[in-house]
């Protein structure tokens, strides 16, 4: 396997971009979880990026890939994991503010940065990384420890940790798998084919599947599919093939940071000063583990 290179302007540019797209995302899942269920929301964005997905394979004809047995099994656990990251995630956002998920679910880095230092070849912690590290998962405590007000979710941080691990188990599926060989797209296809039926099937178990349906939330819905959920994933495989995993992975600490802004400024969120205080050190955390 080719070794993995550093962040460089491009790969710079195009992380700040998918940041700032993930960031809006957590708005508009909230958004539109008001027409629909979480967990259903979640299915049916699956099943249409699986659709869009298809739409672009075939217009891209992509070379025909010839997949060992064991790539199935992987697969399908990615799938599985895929499934069991946004069950918490849209759970979350149902219970919780989108600047309090966004700060746990983009912990993402964190883990997946400590537990690569052992198991990924080339990914160890230099002092500065590990520092930076330590003050992002500072800023994470503090906000976990924040309780004042309504609208803290301690069901809501929790999954939205819950959510962030699973996530990052996807990452390192990828990495330390035959996954690892295969080309983006069929990851995607994996994640998606898996998950899409077992959020439909068990959106029924968190409540009602469809609450009060307008035209926002049908683009919503669309927006997710196909900014997100196929063409965007499929973008942010295509990345982490090149850049080192947790180089990629920190990159989303800028998510936070938007997210909490963008729910400020469109959703009109109350942010407090200590969630604001956590955001300043994940940001700092973001500029050291980025140091060589």
């Amino acid at each position: 396997m080719d070794e993995k290179r550093g962040i460089d302007s491009f790969g710079a540019i195009a992380l700040g971009g998918f940041a700032v797209l993930l960031a809006f995302n957590q708005v508009v899942v909230k958004v539109t979880g008001d027409g629909f269920g979480p967990v259903f929301q979640a299915g049916l964005r699956s099943a249409l990026g699986l659709g869009i997905l298809g739409l672009w394979m075939v217009w891209r004809r992509p070379a025909a890939v010839t997949l060992s047995p064991g790539v199935h099994i992987w697969g399908v656990v990615s799938g599985l994991l895929f499934a069991f990251e946004f069950i918490c995630m849209f759970l979350a956002l149902d219970f919780s503010t989108v600047s309090r998920v966004s700060i746990f679910f983009y912990s993402m880095p964190v883990w997946l940065a400590g537990i690569a230092h052992f198991v990924l070849p080339g990914e160890q912690l230099t002092r500065p990384r590990a520092l930076g590290l330590a003050v992002a998962m500072s800023g994470v405590a503090l906000a976990m420890l924040y309780r004042d007000g309504g609208e803290a979710s301690l069901i809501g941080d929790t999954l939205s940790l819950m959510a962030a691990f699973g996530w990052g188990a996807i990452a390192l599926c990828v990495r330390m798998t035959p996954l690892a060989k295969v080309p983006p797209a069929t990851q995607l296809v994996y994640q998606l084919a898996v998950s899409a039926p077992i959020l439909l099937v068990a959106a029924p178990f968190f409540g009602p599947i469809v609450r009060a349906p307008e035209a926002l939330h049908y683009w919503g819905l669309a927006f997710q599919a196909l900014c997100i959920a196929s063409l965007g994933y499929l973008f942010w495989f295509w990345l982490i093939t090149i850049y080192r995993a947790s180089s990629v992975a920190s990159f989303s600490f800028l998510s936070p940071v938007l997210a909490v802004i963008m729910s400020w400024l469109i959703l009109g969120e109350k942010i407090g000063f200590q969630v604001w205080a956590a955001l300043v050190l994940v940001t700092a955390g973001v500029f050291l583990i980025n140091r060589k």
